[in-house]
């Protein structure tokens, strides 16, 4: 009996080691789940629990994967990593609790985040403002502003201490105030040049060998700021589709929220949203009219030629 009790034990004993073995391995059991439902479960986990901010491993566990091939699958389902999306997550509930008013302390404590400084480098990398000038619509932000002609016409030019936010062509100088007033609601805007302006307005000679010296202080969704990022590496003189975009940033399926990303572009030209046609050759819409986009595109060509 005692020896049957041992064998019972050995038995228990390398069952737990072979458990053991398998988890340090990083293999999981499970025959049953298809990908969509690993994914599907791994997302609801993450929209339950993102207040504990929830690492990879933690999340992977929970579909009976390895934290690498759960990173890989992820990616390929949501289009984004898991870090990435629980980001988002964050970022809309904090969205939420600042429209309430609510001190940033508490902000951070309530969407799980170590404190204020981490809320801040969260809202840099997602929104492209910090959580007080989200809060208060760009009440802390203090922008210049200045007209100048180009080639293409009458622009408005804006930057804040970050860089050029805002650029656009304008027919009637007030409407363009207007419209700028109209992106930054409660900012405090100035009519002033600075150098920023300047060396940004170089860029209509046809000079783009220094592009990246440019700053751009952006305000958009992630989405947008990916495809914006996209097509300042459409080259000069090249053109585009809205296509052609949707692939490069993995999403193929996403060509009109491409195209809208596009035609919200808060600084034209700097940013070539003028370089992206339609996949049939077509010139295509322009936020600042099809004949300028057209200009534009002739005069790059011509530059490019010579």
């Amino acid at each position: 009996m005692q020896d049957r009790h041992l064998a019972d034990q050995n038995h228990i004993l390398k069952l737990r080691k072979f458990r053991v073995y398998i988890e340090k391995a990083g293999l999981y059991f499970c025959t049953v789940m298809t990908n969509y439902e690993r994914i599907e479960k791994a997302i609801v986990y993450l929209k339950e629990n993102f207040k504990e901010q929830p690492d990879l491993d933690e999340v992977a566990g929970q579909v009976y994967l390895s934290p690498f091939h759960f990173q890989r699958l992820f990616k390929e389902w949501a289009g984004v990593s898991p870090k990435k999306f629980l980001q988002f997550l964050s970022v809309e509930y904090a969205k939420g609790l600042l429209k309430q008013n609510l001190p940033l302390s508490e902000v951070s404590f309530e969407t799980g985040l170590s404190g204020t400084s981490r809320l801040h480098d969260l809202f840099i990398g997602i929104e492209g403002m910090t959580p007080g000038e989200f809060k208060n619509k760009g009440e802390s932000l203090h922008i210049n502003y200045s007209f100048a002609e180009t080639p293409f016409g009458d622009i408005i030019i804006a930057s804040t201490q970050k860089g050029i936010c805002y650029l656009a062509f304008v027919d009637d100088h007030q409407e363009g105030i207007q419209s700028l007033s109209k992106a930054f609601t409660n900012a405090s805007i100035v009519q002033k040049t600075d150098i920023m302006q300047q060396d940004a307005l170089r860029f209509f000679s046809g000079d783009w060998k220094d592009l990246r010296k440019v700053k751009l202080h952006l305000k958009g969704t992630p989405f947008q700021v990916k495809v914006w990022q996209t097509l300042l590496q459409i080259p000069f003189g090249n053109m585009s589709t809205y296509a052609s975009i949707a692939s490069h940033i993995d999403q193929p399926k996403a060509s009109r929220a491409v195209g809208t990303a596009i035609g919200s572009n808060p600084v034209a030209f700097l940013i070539p949203c003028h370089r992206v046609i339609r996949s049939t050759g077509i010139i295509g819409d322009y936020h600042w009219g099809t004949t300028r986009k057209t200009a534009i595109l002739g005069w790059e060509a011509a530059k490019n030629s010579a």
